[in-house]
């Protein structure tokens, strides 16, 4: 398997791993934890696959459609 470069730092690897993942629109904040990624060992930045990327703005709209001004949400896999 390729390993792959960090775009951000340059000098780090990225590696499977889980970040958390926060959201602002307007008034609302969504913070979303145990989201799966790739990682930078380096710099920490984090890259999110088209499926998991998808899944975290579904759980925004929700969140933001109820209103919620703060929610800190798990991720549960689907």
């Amino acid at each position: 398997m390729k390993t792959m470069s960090c775009v951000i730092c340059k000098s780090g690897v990225l590696k499977q791993g889980k970040t958390t993942v926060t959201l602002e629109r307007n008034d609302s904040v969504v913070v979303i934890k145990d989201v799966p990624a790739m990682v930078c060992d380096n710099c920490g930045h984090y890259f999110l696959d088209e499926e998991m990327t998808s899944q975290v703005y579904g759980i925004a709209e929700e969140t933001i459609k109820k209103g919620v001004e703060v929610e800190v949400r798990h991720l549960i896999p689907v």
